[in-house]
């Protein structure tokens, strides 16, 4: 699988919270509409096919960044020591 970017999968979890929150505050058709597109959309940049799958390989993904961050802040402080 490819990795997306850290910051576009962030924007894809914002999108999907959104549309979450919105759908359950007032369920409508463009709620609905938004909620599907935007789940269909995590599915596809995480590779899962549910939206639980997706949210567990999001943070993993997000845990992954994390954790490489970590790496190079300590490659720094290497380095100017």
């Amino acid at each position: 699988m490819i990795m997306p970017a850290e910051k576009e999968l962030r924007a894809v979890l914002a999108r999907f919270a959104q549309a979450r929150i919105e759908h359950d505050v007032l369920p409508s058709g463009r709620t609905s509409r938004a909620l599907e597109d935007a789940t269909y959309t995590l599915c596809v940049i995480t590779g899962s096919r549910t939206v639980e799958q997706a949210l567990r390989a999001a943070d993993a993904l997000l845990d992954q960044y994390t954790a490489g961050r970590a790496g190079l802040r300590r490659e720094d402080e290497t380095l100017a020591a």
